[in-house]
Protein backbone atom coordinates (compact mmCIF):
# COMPACT_ATOMS: atom_id res chain seq x y z
CA UNK A 1 0.00 0.00 0.00
CA UNK A 2 1.68 2.95 -1.25
CA UNK A 3 1.42 6.38 1.02
CA UNK A 4 0.35 8.41 -1.20
CA UNK A 5 -2.92 6.81 -1.81
CA UNK A 6 -3.76 6.08 1.99
CA UNK A 7 -5.90 7.83 4.43
CA UNK A 8 -4.16 9.20 7.21
CA UNK A 9 -6.31 11.64 8.86
CA UNK A 10 -6.62 9.96 12.12
CA UNK A 11 -10.31 11.16 13.28
CA UNK A 12 -11.75 9.45 9.83
CA UNK A 13 -13.32 6.48 9.22
CA UNK A 14 -11.59 5.58 6.60
CA UNK A 15 -7.80 5.76 7.99
CA UNK A 16 -4.83 3.84 6.87
CA UNK A 17 -7.08 2.51 3.89
CA UNK A 18 -6.54 3.54 0.58
CA UNK A 19 -8.03 6.75 -0.98
CA UNK A 20 -9.75 5.05 -4.20
CA UNK A 21 -11.23 2.66 -1.27
CA UNK A 22 -12.65 5.59 0.54
CA UNK A 23 -15.33 6.76 -1.58
CA UNK A 24 -17.03 3.28 -1.71
CA UNK A 25 -17.54 3.97 2.52
CA UNK A 26 -19.63 6.99 2.01
CA UNK A 27 -22.36 4.60 2.32
CA UNK A 28 -21.69 3.16 5.84
CA UNK A 29 -22.52 5.00 9.12
CA UNK A 30 -19.68 7.56 10.45
CA UNK A 31 -18.80 8.77 13.20
CA UNK A 32 -20.99 11.80 14.46
CA UNK A 33 -23.73 10.87 11.51
CA UNK A 34 -27.46 11.71 12.65
CA UNK A 35 -28.50 8.20 11.55
CA UNK A 36 -27.68 4.52 12.19
CA UNK A 37 -29.35 1.10 11.28
CA UNK A 38 -31.10 1.23 14.98
CA UNK A 39 -31.74 5.00 15.55
CA UNK A 40 -34.99 6.40 14.31
CA UNK A 41 -34.87 9.61 12.61
CA UNK A 42 -34.92 13.19 14.25
CA UNK A 43 -37.49 14.95 14.73
CA UNK A 44 -38.46 16.44 10.91
CA UNK A 45 -36.63 14.77 9.02
CA UNK A 46 -37.77 12.50 5.97
CA UNK A 47 -35.82 9.62 5.03
CA UNK A 48 -34.61 11.62 1.75
CA UNK A 49 -33.28 14.26 3.90
CA UNK A 50 -31.52 12.31 6.22
CA UNK A 51 -29.92 10.36 3.36
CA UNK A 52 -28.81 13.69 1.84
CA UNK A 53 -27.31 15.09 5.01
CA UNK A 54 -25.26 11.75 5.53
CA UNK A 55 -23.98 12.00 2.03
CA UNK A 56 -23.44 15.59 2.46
CA UNK A 57 -21.81 15.22 5.65
CA UNK A 58 -19.10 12.20 4.53
CA UNK A 59 -18.03 14.62 1.30
CA UNK A 60 -17.22 17.13 4.13
CA UNK A 61 -15.21 15.20 5.93
CA UNK A 62 -13.43 13.61 2.68
CA UNK A 63 -12.83 17.19 1.96
CA UNK A 64 -11.62 17.46 5.67
CA UNK A 65 -8.92 14.40 5.29
CA UNK A 66 -8.01 16.25 1.84
CA UNK A 67 -7.08 19.71 3.57
CA UNK A 68 -5.32 17.95 6.18
CA UNK A 69 -3.15 16.12 3.70
CA UNK A 70 -2.63 19.12 1.77
CA UNK A 71 -1.87 20.71 5.24
CA UNK A 72 0.23 18.06 6.31
CA UNK A 73 2.61 18.29 3.00
CA UNK A 74 2.73 21.66 3.09
CA UNK A 75 4.23 22.25 6.43
CA UNK A 76 6.70 19.25 5.25
CA UNK A 77 7.74 21.28 1.90
CA UNK A 78 7.87 24.56 4.03
CA UNK A 79 10.28 22.86 6.91
CA UNK A 80 12.49 21.84 4.38
CA UNK A 81 12.87 25.31 2.34
CA UNK A 82 13.40 26.81 6.21
CA UNK A 83 16.15 24.05 6.58
CA UNK A 84 17.97 24.80 3.60
CA UNK A 85 17.43 28.51 3.95
CA UNK A 86 19.42 28.17 7.53
CA UNK A 87 16.33 29.31 9.36
CA UNK A 88 16.41 27.83 12.87
CA UNK A 89 13.37 27.87 15.35
CA UNK A 90 15.58 30.30 17.28
CA UNK A 91 15.92 32.85 14.53
CA UNK A 92 12.41 32.63 14.10
CA UNK A 93 11.68 33.39 17.47
CA UNK A 94 13.91 36.36 17.29
CA UNK A 95 11.88 37.90 14.66
CA UNK A 96 8.43 36.75 15.97
CA UNK A 97 9.68 38.55 19.10
CA UNK A 98 11.05 41.84 17.29
CA UNK A 99 7.52 41.82 14.92
CA UNK A 100 5.66 41.69 18.53
CA UNK A 101 7.27 44.37 19.81
CA UNK A 102 6.92 46.31 16.84
CA UNK A 103 3.19 45.68 17.02
CA UNK A 104 3.04 46.62 20.47
CA UNK A 105 4.69 50.04 19.78
CA UNK A 106 2.17 50.77 17.28
CA UNK A 107 -0.68 49.60 18.98
CA UNK A 108 -3.43 51.80 20.79
CA UNK A 109 -2.86 51.08 24.12
CA UNK A 110 0.68 51.54 23.83
CA UNK A 111 0.62 55.15 21.67
CA UNK A 112 -2.19 55.99 23.98
CA UNK A 113 0.66 56.13 27.06
CA UNK A 114 2.95 57.70 25.52
CA UNK A 115 0.75 60.65 24.80
CA UNK A 116 -0.29 60.67 28.50
CA UNK A 117 3.28 60.26 29.30
CA UNK A 118 4.43 62.89 27.41
CA UNK A 119 1.73 65.09 28.18
CA UNK A 120 2.62 64.62 32.03
CA UNK A 121 6.20 65.96 31.64
CA UNK A 122 4.60 68.68 30.04
CA UNK A 123 2.18 69.53 32.86
CA UNK A 124 2.38 72.43 35.16
CA UNK A 125 2.48 69.98 38.25
CA UNK A 126 4.92 67.65 37.03
CA UNK A 127 7.28 71.01 36.22
CA UNK A 128 6.84 72.01 40.09
CA UNK A 129 7.64 69.10 41.37
CA UNK A 130 10.68 68.53 39.26
CA UNK A 131 11.61 72.25 40.91
CA UNK A 132 10.80 71.30 44.24
CA UNK A 133 13.15 68.00 44.14
CA UNK A 134 15.72 70.10 42.56
CA UNK A 135 15.86 72.86 44.99
CA UNK A 136 15.68 70.15 47.45
CA UNK A 137 18.60 68.58 46.21
CA UNK A 138 20.54 71.98 46.13
CA UNK A 139 19.71 72.87 49.97
CA UNK A 140 21.15 69.16 50.81
CA UNK A 141 24.41 69.28 48.83
CA UNK A 142 24.55 72.55 50.74
CA UNK A 143 23.76 71.32 54.03
CA UNK A 144 26.22 68.04 53.79
CA UNK A 145 29.26 70.86 52.75
CA UNK A 146 28.47 72.98 55.91
CA UNK A 147 28.64 70.08 57.82
CA UNK A 148 31.41 68.61 56.37
CA UNK A 149 33.63 72.04 56.73
CA UNK A 150 32.32 72.10 60.47
CA UNK A 151 33.74 68.73 60.90
CA UNK A 152 37.13 69.98 59.68
CA UNK A 153 36.91 72.42 61.57
CA UNK A 154 36.25 71.10 64.70
CA UNK A 155 38.91 68.70 64.38
CA UNK A 156 41.01 71.36 63.44
CA UNK A 157 40.42 73.35 66.66
CA UNK A 158 40.47 69.68 68.61
CA UNK A 159 43.57 68.87 67.50
CA UNK A 160 45.34 72.51 68.66
CA UNK A 161 43.67 71.74 72.24
CA UNK A 162 45.75 71.37 75.23
CA UNK A 163 43.99 67.81 75.80
CA UNK A 164 45.14 67.04 72.10
CA UNK A 165 48.52 68.26 72.75
CA UNK A 166 48.77 65.88 75.64
CA UNK A 167 47.68 63.02 74.37
CA UNK A 168 50.23 63.64 71.59
CA UNK A 169 53.07 64.27 74.01
CA UNK A 170 52.51 61.12 75.82
CA UNK A 171 52.31 59.25 72.34
CA UNK A 172 55.92 60.62 71.61
CA UNK A 173 57.05 59.87 74.75
CA UNK A 174 55.92 56.09 74.57
CA UNK A 175 57.66 56.18 70.84
CA UNK A 176 61.23 57.31 72.36
CA UNK A 177 61.11 54.83 74.89
CA UNK A 178 60.29 51.81 72.44
CA UNK A 179 62.16 52.68 69.56
CA UNK A 180 65.27 55.35 71.09
CA UNK A 181 65.90 58.62 69.87
CA UNK A 182 67.53 57.86 66.51
CA UNK A 183 64.11 56.10 65.29
CA UNK A 184 66.04 52.67 65.32
CA UNK A 185 64.69 49.40 67.25
CA UNK A 186 66.70 49.09 70.17
CA UNK A 187 68.60 45.95 70.48
CA UNK A 188 67.17 43.57 72.51
CA UNK A 189 69.63 43.57 75.90
CA UNK A 190 69.00 47.12 76.11
CA UNK A 191 66.51 48.88 78.28
CA UNK A 192 63.36 48.10 76.47
CA UNK A 193 60.07 47.29 78.40
CA UNK A 194 60.25 43.78 79.15
CA UNK A 195 56.87 41.59 79.40
CA UNK A 196 56.63 42.35 83.44
CA UNK A 197 56.40 46.03 83.10
CA UNK A 198 55.10 47.05 79.78
CA UNK A 199 53.34 50.62 79.85
CA UNK A 200 50.19 49.36 78.93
Amino acid sequence: MDPVGQDVNLNSPNKGLPVEYSSSLADFPVEGAQRSLGNPLSPGLTEEEAQALQNELAKVEEEISTLRQVLSAKERHAAELKRKLGLSPLNEFKQNLTKSWQDVQTSNPYVSASATLDDITHSEAYKKTQETLSQAGQKTTAALTTMSLAISRKLGDMRNSATFKSFEDKVGNLKYKVVGPQGDVSPPNSSTPTQDNLPF
